[in-house]
């Protein structure tokens, strides 16, 4: 995942009411702002702009509903910063592993 892509995801879910919002919509699926602002404590106003940073970052993608445009979950950038914690998970369990190795080989040669 290129550096810009997870700075963008992170960025948008940094935001308590970003994340609210992808929760609601992974949890019960397409919405419009207006039915999102229902069960947020922000005006639709408020939602509309969330939104936007959110499909910035490629999280939502919106479809025209007449008036209205309907909001769903865009799963792909989710599943790329997992991985791409994951890998930095597993770089780092390999340092602390090195780490551990180092010391323990310390505690025996000095003991």
């Amino acid at each position: 995942m290129k550096r810009d892509r997870a700075e963008a995801i992170f960025t948008a879910l940094a935001d308590a009411t970003r994340r609210q919002v992808i929760r609601t919509l992974s949890e019960q699926g397409p919405a419009t702002a207006t039915g999102l602002a229902a069960n947020l404590p922000v005006t639709r106003q408020a939602v509309t702009k969330h939104l936007s940073a959110l499909a910035e970052a490629g999280l939502v993608t919106a479809t025209r509903r007449g008036r209205e445009k309907l909001y769903q979950i865009s799963p792909r950038p989710l599943t790329d910063a997992v991985s791409w914690m994951a890998d930095l998970g597993a770089r780092w369990d390999e340092r602390l592993a090195a780490l551990r190795d180092h010391v323990a080989s310390a505690k025996r040669r000095r003991g």
